[in-house]
């Protein structure tokens, strides 16, 4: 019996892009809780980038050009989470994106919020 069955083959084709940069203000504790973050303040910055080692690099940017923390940085998924109060959490992000941008020629997103 010859059964046709397709296949789907999925490719992992990095770019250089920040996938999301999202402002999470006033989070509740329980979400500080389950990240891990021992020093909770008004607002948690996340951003996903690709390739994936470019969060130390993000890391870096958010630290020195705003009054932040690192929340969490991981550059086996790219995923770096920022803590802060929310007018120094969306000064970091601004500053990743547009220095990712302007120096490494990465494709950015819109900074979201909730």
């Amino acid at each position: 019996m010859g059964r046709n069955i397709e296949r789907t083959i999925q490719e992992y084709v990095p770019g250089k892009q920040v996938t999301l940069a999202h402002i999470v203000a006033n989070p509740t504790p329980d979400i500080y809780e389950k990240l891990g973050i021992q020093t909770p303040k008004n607002a948690l910055g996340i951003l996903t980038i690709t390739p994936s080692e470019a969060a130390i690099v993000a890391g870096d940017i958010a630290t020195k050009s705003s009054s932040v923390k690192l929340g969490f940085i991981d550059r086996f998924s790219g995923s770096v989470v920022i803590v802060g109060e929310v007018s120094e959490v969306e000064s970091a992000l601004n500053a990743v994106i547009a220095k990712l941008h302007d120096l490494l020629g990465f494709d950015i997103p819109k900074i979201t919020r909730t």
